[in-house]
């Protein structure tokens, strides 16, 4: 079951009438049983995964505390370390086994082989990739270390624990939670509230314009490209790449969305994942933008451990370098996605190294570094730094990426012929490129205004003449342009499933 399909939009309304009606002592129930269904739906068999690392992670978080209860003076001790330790080997062990081994088996097969005079074949196992495995294993793993760190108790009900680690809005593609957020909100007892369901409704249907309108409008565009490498051309290589850029992001940023504004309804608040990190000044800024959840939980549990920044110079560059490594592998079990990951740690290096040069050539120059000129360049060079990314990321195989970057910097013919050519294998008309600079262009408007995004504590606003400004829930009706776009674009989807189906999210294989 995806959020844009037929199934949800049944499923969903049950489970909010549900979570309504019920008391609130017996929601959880009804919640985990729906977020367990919800997952059954992927894949049936695979649910004893999930049921496990729940189980482990809890056990070991119980017996940690139960440590630290006794031995106050010294919270942490032999025992305490080990439960830790059988906790990360088995979540982790789960996710390497099932991800990952096929690609180390393949891996280590081609070192041998050019080590050895006879070639072997691979021990390759029909192995089906859990969906969501990534996100929850995260989540489990950062409860128990929060747990042996102190800084968070133990749950000790079972089942709120395991609905913090299934609750279905963000179980597939996250964001990835913390403990300390998402379970008190599962023991609260909301109630309906008009801005709640306002504000979700807003996030949901900012969510499935993105992945409706943009996403999927621009996909077939990018995997002309991209799945017929030999075929493709450097304009056409160059169009993909920057066509996939804005996929990738109203894919997974819409996503995100909907299971925010799920969420939202319900009372139940989960943490911001995007922050329009296409307008960021150096790739450090991107990554705050950037996947939220993501990079702070790397920087939590892997770039601070190493010794973040409080280090020598050297050390801080390899701890960076690590941790986008370690991220590259997290996102896919090729060395496209490894690539990809230390390629964007080299990028930090190198712009840690280099900008006080640049920042002395915008002295000498006499352009401050806070002008519109310099704000512009330096957006400009990281999304074109981030591009280049991409293409590791979206490339199928290693040798697709190597074609692709010869496409991209040798084939190109400047008549008309080549250029038409090109948009017609890509399936690119007129119309579809006026819709698709519409689509962006709304999809850029929405960020920027920020709708859905409310801050409660946030001071009144005035206009020009000191007239107050209307709040965010009472914007609802002065905002109605952009609803009457995306309910339309939401009607087009629902006509266009009775045919071909809802299209999957890009960051359900990881």
């Amino acid at each position: 079951m995806i959020f844009n399909s037929f199934e949800f939009l049944v499923f969903y309304p049950i489970v909010l009438a549900l979570f309504f009606l019920l008391p609130s002592k017996w929601r959880w129930i009804m919640l985990l049983v729906a977020s367990y269904y919800f997952y059954l739906s992927w894949n049936a068999s695979l649910i004893f995964l999930i049921v496990f690392t729940t189980v482990v992670s809890w056990v070991s978080s119980l017996l940690i505390e139960r440590g630290h209860d006794r031995h106050p003076d010294k919270p942490n001790g032999p025992l305490e370390k080990l439960w830790l330790i059988l906790t990360l080997v088995a979540s982790l062990g789960v996710l390497f086994f099932f991800k990952y081994f096929n690609f180390l088996s393949k891996s280590v097969n081609d070192v041998i082989n050019l080590i050895a005079p006879t070639p072997s074949d691979p021990l390759i196992l029909n192995l089906i990739l859990p969906v969501g495995i990534s996100f929850y294993t995260f989540q489990t793993l950062s409860y128990v270390i929060d747990v042996y760190r102190g800084s968070v108790k133990t749950e000790k009900h079972f089942g709120y624990y395991a609905l913090y680690v299934s609750f279905f809005p963000q179980l597939v593609a996250g964001p990835i939670e913390r403990p300390e957020n998402l379970i008190p909100q599962l023991h609260a007892d909301h109630k309906p509230e008009w801005n709640n369901t306002v504000r979700g409704l807003r996030k949901m249907l900012i969510g499935f314009f993105k992945k409706i309108a943009v996403a999927d409008l621009i996909s077939p565009m990018v995997n002309a490209v991209y799945n017929d490498a030999e075929n493709a051309t450097g304009i056409g290589v160059l169009i993909a790449t920057v066509l996939f850029a804005f996929q990738i992001y109203c894919d997974f940023a819409g996503y995100t969305d909907i299971a925010i504004g799920c969420s939202e309804i319900m009372g139940i608040k989960l943490m911001q994942n995007f922050d329009r990190p296409y307008i960021s000044e150096t790739i450090a800024e991107f990554w705050r933008r950037w996947h939220i959840s993501h990079s702070s939980w790397f920087k939590d549990y892997i770039y601070f451990p190493l010794g973040g920044s409080r280090c020598s110079t050297f050390r801080h560059m390899l701890n960076i370098c690590i941790v986008f490594l370690v991220s590259g592998l997290w996102h896919g079990a090729a060395w496209t996605f490894v690539m990809w990951g230390l390629l964007h740690g080299i990028y930090q290096v190198i712009g840690y190294f280099t900008m006080p040069l640049r920042n002395k050539l915008w002295e000498k120059l006499k352009i401050s570094t806070s002008s519109v000129l310099v704000k512009t360049i330096r957006k400009f060079n990281t999304f074109l730094l981030v591009c280049i990314g991409w293409m590791f990321f979206r490339a199928n195989s290693f040798g697709d990426l190597i074609t692709l970057f010869k496409k991209l910097f040798t084939d190109w013919h400047f008549n008309g012929e080549y250029f038409s050519g090109t948009f017609e294998t890509m399936g690119i008309t007129v119309l579809s490129a006026v819709t698709a600079i519409l689509a962006l262009l709304v999809m850029q408007r929405l960020d920027a205004s920020k709708l859905g995004i409310i801050d409660p504590s946030a001071p009144p606003k005035f206009d020009k003449k000191g007239r107050p400004l209307p709040a965010e829930g009472a914007a609802w009706l002065s905002e109605s342009r952009y609803v009457f776009i995306l309910w339309a674009i939401v009607l087009a989807w629902l006509i266009l499933l009775v045919g071909d189906g809802a299209s999957s999210f890009i960051y359900f294989q990881f």
